[in-house]
């Protein structure tokens, strides 16, 4: 008995010593494997989806979205999977057969259905955003415009996503969430950077959406929306000027000219040599000059030819623009109240596309070199331009002298960028693989996705995490080390007997 209780003393591992090393170790790896388990937490190639429909104006267009299943709240990248433009006209144009709106969306409406996989289709939501062209058509008839969209929503609701209406977007929603789609794709929001300004130009509607100074927003509360995204308070000035899009402008251009007789029209915004006959009927046809419409007229046309003379389109388009009222500290046009502008603006929509092929994208070129650039391209006869540009459509490009010329006037004149000032703007399609407009900032607030707190991040940043792991690595390896130091002189002294 006294000889195993000798043993026993002689026991590192009786020893309290020995036990708390053991219970650290055991902590310790259970720390380890535990925080390597869930930093490490595999993501499953999981993706939701989501559909938005912009019924713009001139043309509808579908846009399907995805993003990581597991992160519907969280900092997973919602990004655009594909895009289908619906072949015709946009859905304002059906009002005389509403169910044709309806019908022209299916081609790419079963496209989406194949290309959302079918176990996700019940829960995808789609959505209808009409804009401007509906807009208008509302204000004409309240009733049209009603049987449209009960039209659209009958068909899309053949297919099987969770579809969650058709409706008209205010001008302001409108700029607002294309906002939101610029500074969500640069990351400014989640990273609570200076924001991007918003510029938006469709065919009915131009919108201008910035923060402004702290003190400078606040004369007119009705463009002032406020966001809080990711913890951050964002004071946003938006507005959307309704007639003000490229193709409503050329109608309000053409019946500014048409007053100084009729029959003839020599429009300085069209190339040398353009030639085509048009109807009082299609230019009246606009909620936007149908009260100009004169009360009769001896022609049931005019014809339109060109003369390509830069300073006089200039001088034409400013003419629908009203720069002589304005009840606030200070305006864009038709006493509209604008703050300073302040920072960066994204331009987006018809800004890019007609910018891009007039080979004008590039803002850091002085102001008056692109004026220069233009007013050479509007002189261009339009059997040149013809012949240069064979495959865009004829309607397109015969409207590129005046888009390019009124952008230039809208930007400079409209919204008060200068010299200064214009290098601020980049005209932009996509960012990050993402077409940029109000589509994706729509189904971004519709679903929550973008949240008012910051959202939750990693355990451990990896810095940390690898800190973490280092250290319990060295704890470890000095217990180990401890443990074979307590026990070698009682295996040493075992082996000595024997």
């Amino acid at each position: 008995m006294s000889a195993q209780r000798e043993m026993k003393e002689k026991n590192p591992w009786h020893k309290p010593l020995t036990i708390l090393i053991t219970v650290i170790g055991i902590v310790a790896i259970v720390a380890l494997v535990t925080v390597a388990v869930v930093q490490n937490k595999p993501l499953h190639p999981k993706y939701k989806y989501g559909i938005v429909l912009d019924a713009g104006s001139s043309h509808t267009a579908v846009y399907i979205y995805k993003w990581p299943a597991e992160k519907d709240n969280d900092t997973g990248r919602v990004e655009q999977m594909t895009s289908c433009k619906v072949k015709g006209p946009g859905i304002s144009s059906y009002n005389s057969a509403p169910h044709q709106a309806g019908e022209s969306l299916k081609e790419c409406m079963r496209k989406a259905e194949h290309l959302v996989p079918i176990n996700r289709h019940h829960e995808t939501p789609l959505y209808l955003g009409a804009t401007a062209g509906m807009r208008l058509l509302n204000m004409e008839d309240t009733s049209m415009s009603d049987k449209v969209l009960k039209a659209v929503g009958a068909a899309l609701q053949e297919f099987p996503f969770s579809y969650q209406g058709a409706r008209i977007l205010s001008g302001q929603e409108e700029g607002a969430f294309g906002w939101v789609t610029v500074n969500y794709l640069n990351d400014s929001l989640l990273q609570g950077l200076p924001t991007t300004g918003a510029l938006d130009l469709g065919g009915a509607s131009t919108q201008i959406s910035f923060v402004p100074d702290h003190q400078d927003g606040s004369e007119s509360p009705k463009n002032s929306v406020t966001f809080r995204l990711y913890g951050n308070d964002y004071n946003l000035y938006t507005h959307s000027f309704l007639c003000y899009g490229k193709d409503q402008v050329l109608r309000l251009a053409l019946e500014q000219q048409i007053k100084s007789g009729p029959g003839v029209l020599t429009d300085p915004c069209f190339h040398p040599g353009y030639s085509e006959t048009k109807s009082y009927a299609f230019l009246y046809d606009s909620p936007c000059v149908s009260d100009k419409k004169p009360l009769s007229t001896s022609h049931a046309g005019f014809l339109h030819s060109g003369k390509g003379n830069f300073s006089q389109c200039q001088q034409v388009i400013r003419s629908v623009f009203n720069f002589s009222h304005c009840s606030y500290s200070r305006c864009a046009f038709n006493g509209i109240f604008q703050p300073h502008l302040q920072g960066s603006f994204g331009a987006f929509s018809a800004y890019y596309f007609v910018m891009n092929f007039l080979n004008l994208t590039d803002t850091s070129v002085p102001l008056e070199t692109i004026k220069e650039k233009l007013a050479q391209y509007c002189a261009t006869p339009w059997s040149q331009i013809l012949q240069q540009h064979p495959k865009i459509k004829m309607k397109y490009l015969a409207e590129y002298c005046f888009s390019g010329t009124y952008i230039l006037t809208l930007l400079t004149e409209g919204f008060r960028f200068t010299s200064k000032t214009y290098p601020n703007i980049a005209f932009v399609k996509e960012i990050k693989t993402t077409e940029v407009g109000w589509t994706l900032g729509y189904m971004l607030n519709l679903t929550n996705m973008i949240p008012a707190e910051a959202p939750d991040t990693p355990l451990l940043p990896h810095a940390g995490y690898v800190t973490f792991l280092t250290i319990i690595s060295l704890v470890l390896v000095v217990l180990f080390a401890i443990s074979l130091w307590a026990l070698w002189p009682c295996c040493s002294k075992e082996l000595q007997i024997v």
